[in-house]
């Protein structure tokens, strides 16, 4: 069954505008293309301390396979993943999995 990954971040004072900058350019693009199912990216629209994502998998066998061919990749070793701690207070992460409703939309 289908399931979805809310990723709810904490972005360090002053970084928001240049974390939505490498999600939107880099990131998403890259997950993206690795093929993974972005189906949200958001802002706080009062507190820029906050940053959430959505990620939509078919099976946890998907999301296993898809996880190791982003974060295992070089390029996330050596160009993403360095710059994340300049941004993000990663022990502030919450990382929630979710399956739809019976009626909702976002089956």
């Amino acid at each position: 069954m289908a399931f979805y990954e809310l990723r709810q971040y904490k972005v360090l004072p002053g970084k928001l505008d240049s974390w939505v900058k490498i999600m939107e350019t880099e990131i998403i693009p890259f997950q993206v293309a690795k093929g993974m199912v972005i189906t949200g990216s958001f802002q706080g629209e009062t507190d820029p301390s906050v940053y959430i994502w959505l990620r939509r998998f078919d099976s946890e066998e998907q999301r296993v396979a898809l996880y190791a061919a982003v974060y295992e990749s070089e390029y996330w070793k050596t160009q993403i993943a360095p710059r994340v701690p300049e941004h993000l207070d990663r022990a502030a992460m919450v990382i929630t999995r979710m399956v739809p409703t019976p009626k909702s939309v976002a089956r």
